[in-house]
């Protein structure tokens, strides 16, 4: 990832008469005075991976490269992780991608429970680099041990950027710019992002042809644990596609003997009630004999069933459109807390 390129892009984007501009120049502007406030060596990035985060990664990795043109282009990227409990395997893959991408000394964590595993995750500063997996660890005292553990082991970090936006759990009444709560680690949580919607973060993404985790193409648009997210049914649609099945010549009926539309459809659905409806096709088709000529149709569970001349034709599929498809951002998080699992 070519960090001027990249500072190119953003700036310039900012700065022109596309809708997002205004937007992208707002979240350069903070992400600039927090690099007043804090510095390069005391800023540090919050990514998981996520649509929002990648996002802002690419904010701040053009910041860096137009900020300080020498090392802002070519320094790793203090960051930190978070992880859920039992992340998508494609989600972590991503995070790996992105580590080499764009050169981030990533830090990653979850509430130590058991004796850490050292893990290397790009950058220079390996030894810091520790990674910490529980799967039954949730909640705020997970997190504040985690920020706990990094401001021990990096203690000049004193700013880290979020990529909140206001349509987030607690994130209404956010702020660009705000402390972490009495009792918590003190760091300045920045939200450079916080007045974007959805949409803008997907126009962003795909404007500027940043690479993103895949699960977002499979109908997933707010990614958390395996234990509770699934895609979202409002980017499932079916699609007709054809699959012809041929009746045994022997079994014809003449044209005379041909039924009406209305009795095939009762014919049909009593020996598909026969074959039961996870019974196979060559068991339904056995079952249907006597109906060869003629047409109908039968729309259940997703499926359409059509008579023509040379058999059955089943139409059959279901799909979920990408996340950049969702036409309402509210309901960005319906494929969530949508899974139980033991």
């Amino acid at each position: 990832m070519d960090r001027t390129k990249v500072a190119e892009q953003v700036y310039k984007l900012s700065q022109s008469d596309h809708h997002l501009a205004p937007l992208v120049k707002e979240a350069l502007d903070v992400i600039e005075q927090c690099l007043d406030s804090h510095g390069l060596d005391a800023t540090s990035l919050s990514f998981n991976g996520g649509k929002d985060c990648t996002v802002l990664l690419h904010l701040f990795a053009g910041a860096l490269a137009r900020r300080f043109p020498r090392e802002g282009a070519v320094k790793p990227i203090p960051a930190l992780c978070i992880p859920v409990a039992s992340p998508f395997a494609d989600l972590e893959m991503f995070v790996d991608e992105t580590v080499e991408a764009y050169n981030l000394d990533l830090y990653s964590c979850q509430a130590p429970t058991f004796s850490p595993a050292l893990k290397s995750k790009g950058g220079t500063n390996n030894t810091a680099s520790h990674c910490f997996r529980q799967s039954n660890v949730k909640g705020s005292l997970c997190m504040r041990e985690a920020l706990q553990m990094y401001k021990d082991t990096f203690p000049q970090i004193t700013a880290i950027l979020i990529g909140t936006r206001r349509a987030d759990p607690h994130g209404a009444r956010l702020s660009h710019r705000a402390m972490t709560d009495p009792g918590w680690p003190q760091f300045e949580r920045v939200n450079p992002i916080i007045n974007w919607s959805y949409s803008d973060v997907w126009t962003f993404l795909r404007y500027l042809n940043v690479p993103y985790c895949c699960l977002y193409d499979q109908g997933y648009t707010s990614l958390g644990s395996t234990f509770n997210t699934s895609p979202n049914p409002a980017l499932l649609i079916s699609e007709i596609t054809t699959r012809e099945l041929h009746l045994d010549p022997a079994a014809s009926l003449t044209t005379s003997s041909l039924i009406s539309p209305a009795n095939a459809l009762s014919e049909v659905m009593s020996k598909m009630h026969k074959a039961g409806v996870d019974g196979t096709l060559s068991t339904f088709l056995a079952n249907t004999s006597g109906i060869t000529k003629g047409t109908l149709a039968h729309e259940s569970n997703g499926s359409l069933l059509e008579m023509g001349p040379k058999g059955f034709q089943f139409h059959t599929a279901s799909r979920y459109l990408p996340a950049y498809e969702l036409k309402d951002d509210s309901l960005e998080r319906c494929g969530r807390g949508t899974i139980s699992k033991a």
